[in-house]
């Protein structure tokens, strides 16, 4: 056996494999592709009580190893020891749900088959215990021929019987072929049988999810409380993170100052803070609104309540030509489309997973956000309506209903082509609800962080510097009384492409800004910092920031064009990224270009209607 304990952890979804795995790891996670497929590898370390190093590879939930999805085929052909990477595992962690041995027991039976070395964590004994299940362990073991460990993953007590086991090398391969309980027919069959004799059920119900679902799952009551959540949500990005920005501007603010004063060469002076301090700051500052919107979304998929969302939502989807399955990938679109398009792997019909991944970039990712913060804090008053609502937050909540509505309308429209109108029933897990593990909260927006200032560091960064060398080169001619951007190569650019865009009401600042854009859509920020900055002369107008620069002065844009950008960028597919990935996925350029060209079509028309009924109609 290796130096380093390698173990590998598999199970049902919703068993608390992801939990176990973030308790026994904390942050020290790592997270790649499998070679040659796009299915997320998570791999984490962390040290026994004796000091020995172990490798935990968390693996995609499965329910079988008989595979019917990518995800599912990772988890079996670990199992079976055909991905050449990680052949050399010392022990399989079977993680089951005590509630539901019924369900998950099947998956472990399949594992023991193997006959490789597995060590069962019976895990969420304390949601057991509470429904009055009596789980005699010691003899959930003999019959099974593995050593069994008792758990609660949210608890240090559990993790501490899980390490002890893995220190002593419980782990082992199968002793018994379950002959001593003379175990016959299927694995349903046999399940049935080991629980009949080491499982007592004193109360089968689960009284508290019972009386939850009763309003959750409710057609009426159970949609009004959705919306209700997702309303919070949004109100609470813009008052929650209203002080942490303000700390964030100001900082970027004065390092900009600093730096500039220190720095006497021109060029070089407007390089690092035009360019670089600028662009980067006028990004981070909207780091605190994304981990408000991702702590939402961690502890409504921690709390057990996203699948039942699904669950009410498959009918109003299924009329829409998607099924309820769809759902969680499209909710993972709100943080990022790239995860979303990857999640579809889930839907097994192709023909509902090519209609869900069509419509994912219109859900609202999070690079959306700092163009609509930007937008909305420059163009919509933070006034209080009805005596208790922020209004700004009511603007945010209508452009995610906007990409809601939007998608639901494009899934229907596609509905009418598909020749299969077959009809696909909605089958999946509920499970109990649960307090949110605050721990795998935590490192889940730790890890959003790391994302987003690494697109920060990297990509926003070099196309900043990018942008700054565009807007500044070549040099404007003696006596030119323009601003130096004017006579630069983005400015020549920017002026070709603004009678194209003139209808939408944009200047050819804002056309420049959305080039670099396609790369990632927050981009748009720090372009426009980079723009704007070298746009204007009077260096008391930069101080004042890009939100002050777009609504005072020469360079001003009208309410309508800042209406007109927040509708484009609901449509507009601004991130190679996703495109690359649906390609990966699909495996077909003519859906990437039929995607890009009904997006981009659908962002010109819906901002051209915007500007031209705001600024005819209501004078804006």
């Amino acid at each position: 056996m290796s130096e380093t304990l390698r173990i590998a952890l598999v199970g049902n979804p919703n068993c608390g494999k992801t939990s176990l795995f973030n308790h026994l790891t904390g942050t020290r996670q790592k997270v790649a592709n499998y070679a040659g497929v796009t299915v997320e590898r998570k791999v984490g370390s962390f040290n026994l009580p004796s000091g020995r190093a172990v490798r935990v590879l968390d693996l995609p939930g499965t329910y079988s190893l008989d595979a019917t999805s990518p995800d599912e085929a990772i988890t079996r052909d670990v199992v079976l020891g055909k991905i050449a990477e990680e052949q050399a595992q010392d022990a399989f962690l079977c993680v089951v749900d005590a509630t539901n041995l019924k369900l998950h027991l099947g998956l472990v039976l399949e594992v023991i088959a193997q006959g490789k070395p597995i060590l069962l964590v019976l895990n969420m004994m304390d949601e057991a215990r509470r429904r009055g299940m009596q789980i005699n362990s010691e003899k959930l073991s003999q019959r099974l021929g593995i050593p069994v460990v008792e758990t609660v993953a949210v608890r240090n007590a559990g993790i501490e019987n899980l390490m002890a086991a893995l220190d002593q090398e419980k782990f082992r391969k199968p002793s018994t072929e379950l002959s001593d309980v003379n175990l016959t027919g299927s694995n349903h069959e046999k399940v049935t049988q080991i629980l009949k004799d080491v499982v007592i059920f004193v109360d089968h119900e689960d009284k508290r999810t019972d009386k939850l679902d009763k309003i959750f799952l409710h057609p009426v009551w159970g949609l009004i409380t959705l919306a209700v959540m997702m309303f919070i949500v949004f109100q609470a990005v813009f008052a929650w993170a209203a002080p942490f920005m303000d700390w964030i501007e100001a900082f970027f603010g004065w390092l900009g100052e600093t730096v500039g004063q220190v720095i006497s060469q021109p060029l070089l002076n407007s390089l690092v803070v035009d360019g670089v301090i600028a662009g980067a700051g006028g990004v981070v500052v909207f780091l605190p609104q994304i981990l408000i919107l991702f702590f939402f979304i961690l502890v409504l998929e921690e709390s057990g309540y996203l699948p039942r969302a699904a669950f009410l939502l498959d009918k109003l989807m299924f009329k829409a030509g998607l099924s309820g399955r769809a759902f969680i990938p499209l909710l993972s679109s709100f943080a990022c489309a790239v995860p979303g398009i990857m999640a579809t792997r889930s839907i097994q019909d192709p023909r509902d997973r090519l209609v869900t991944i069509l419509v994912a970039p219109l859900m609202t990712c999070s690079a959306r956000l700092p163009v609509y913060a930007l937008l909305i804090a420059a163009f919509i008053p933070s006034t209080t309506v009805w005596g208790f609502l922020n209004l700004q937050g009511l603007v945010l909540f209508g452009l995610y209903m906007a990409g809601i509505v939007s998608a639901l309308l494009v899934a229907t429209v596609l509905k009418f082509f598909q020749k299969d109108k077959s009809q696909h029933a909605l089958l999946m897990e509920l499970p109990s609800y649960r307090f949110p593990d605050l721990q795998s909260v935590w490192i889940g927006l730790l890890d959003r962080a790391k994302i987003f200032l690494k697109r920060v560091g990297g990509i926003i960064f070099a196309l900043s510097i990018l942008l700054w060398f565009l807007c500044t080169f070549p040099q404007p001619p003696e006596g030119g009384t323009l601003p130096a951007i004017d006579y630069s190569f983005a400015g020549m650019l920017g002026h070709v492409m603004q009678p194209i865009f003139a209808p939408l009401g944009f200047n050819w600042q804002i056309c420049i800004a959305l080039i670099p854009a396609m790369a990632a859509r927050e981009v748009l920020v720090s372009s426009l910092g980079v723009v704007y900055a070298l746009s204007v002369t009077d260096e008391d107008a930069v101080a004042k920031g890009l939100e002050s620069l777009i609504t005072t002065g020469d360079l001003s844009w009208s309410l309508a064009t800042g209406l007109s950008l927040l509708v484009w960028f609901i449509y507009a597919p601004h991130c190679l990224a996703t495109l690359a990935t649906v390609k990966r996925e699909t495996g077909s350029l003519r859906t990437v270009f039929g995607m890009t060209v009904y997006l981009f079509g659908l962002a010109y028309l819906m901002s051209f209607f915007t500007y031209q009924v705001a600024t005819r109609y209501f004078g804006l």
